[in-house]
């Protein structure tokens, strides 16, 4: 993992999981208990943060022990790759009715 680059780049689908459940969670709240401020909020998310946490742990899960996932930038490129593979073989598939003829 390069020094220069996100750490998001390279998040665990389990962590991007995790993070999105607090934010799912604290969005719900706010509506919920009609939170107002900033200050508010923030506390919100920051406690259901700590819940995720605190269930990963009891989980036997360290988010900070996760491998890396691979870089999003290098699988950004690889599917580009790919999409541009596809479209130059589009055309190029055998004629099944050929053999029917």
């Amino acid at each position: 993992m390069k020094d220069d680059r996100p750490l998001a780049d390279f998040l665990p689908t389990l962590t991007i999981a995790a993070k999105n459940l607090a934010t799912e969670m604290t969005n719900y709240n706010v509506e919920e208990k009609d939170l107002q401020g900033e200050t508010a909020i923030t506390v919100e998310h920051v406690q259901n943060n700590s819940t995720i946490r605190d269930m990963l742990g009891q989980r036997g899960i360290k988010p900070e022990n996760l491998p890396p996932s691979e870089d999003i930038k290098k699988l950004e490129r690889r599917v580009k790759s790919q999409e541009k593979k596809l479209a130059s073989q589009v055309g190029k598939l055998p004629n099944l009715n050929a053999e029917n003829e």
